[in-house]
């Protein structure tokens, strides 16, 4: 039995690079500069979400911590000022079986797109640094949209450049907006199994171990009985 799907779209948070541990921990970090109450609840709710809901969150957070109502891009040129104190060595953050899956499906002569909340700078660095660079064939960035997961829109938008129809594609996520996204879209989603962010996956239409876990002939196996 071949590959079910014409193409695999795969997230990049949580997905190809374990950084959402960091990104909550860079956060608390923040937070606790700038003396904000901020509950892990608060800083979760960020996970997977857009970049759009984020840009709006450091704006409320600079605001509480008694800065003034700044405008999204002054808020984000500060943030980012502080962000290059806090390096991340995004190479050692990749998850075990990333390449192996996008090799594996190439040899399967299935098509690799990637969709991400992030913005594309962010993207082309996660990238690169992982040697990934020229991986995918299509890579969206939801920042670029007026909504991203869970809005659909940016699942929708990589599937018109990929030419293709929901159908015959399937899209890897981990978190609860990812997923969400994925399904409003009409894809078949698989979700990389994640258990520290109290997140629930139920929705999602399989869920892996490891995103080279595809390859394995039990997966198509899984689809049929889902």
């Amino acid at each position: 039995m071949g590959f079910p799907f014409q193409a695999v779209i795969f997230d990049m948070d949580g997905v190809i690079v374990d950084t959402e541990a960091f990104y909550q921990d860079v956060l608390r970090r923040f937070v606790t500069w700038k003396g904000i109450d901020v509950c892990d609840a608060e800083l979760r709710g960020l996970i997977g979400g857009a970049q759009q809901m984020f840009d709006k969150t450091l704006v409320e957070w600079y605001e509480r911590a008694g800065e003034g109502r700044l405008s999204s891009a002054e808020a984000k040129r500060r943030y980012r000022l502080w962000r290059r104190s806090v390096p991340c060595d995004y190479r050692s953050l990749m998850f075990p079986g990333v390449r192996e899956a996008i090799s594996g499906l190439r040899e399967r002569n299935v098509r690799v797109a990637l969709a991400s909340s992030s913005p594309r700078s962010n993207i082309r660095e996660v990238l690169a640094a992982c040697g990934l660079a020229h991986a995918f064939e299509v890579v969206m960035s939801g920042a670029e949209l007026a909504e991203s997961k869970p809005n659909p829109a940016i699942y929708l938008h990589t599937l018109k450049l990929l030419g293709l129809p929901a159908e015959a594609c399937c899209c890897i996520e981990d978190s609860v907006p990812g997923i969400t996204a994925g399904k409003r879209a009409g894809l078949t989603v698989v979700a990389r199994r994640e258990t520290r962010f109290g997140f629930v996956q139920d929705a999602a239409d399989v869920i892996v171990d490891r995103v080279d876990d595809v390859l394995r002939p039990e997966f198509g196996e899984l689809l049929t009985h889902r």
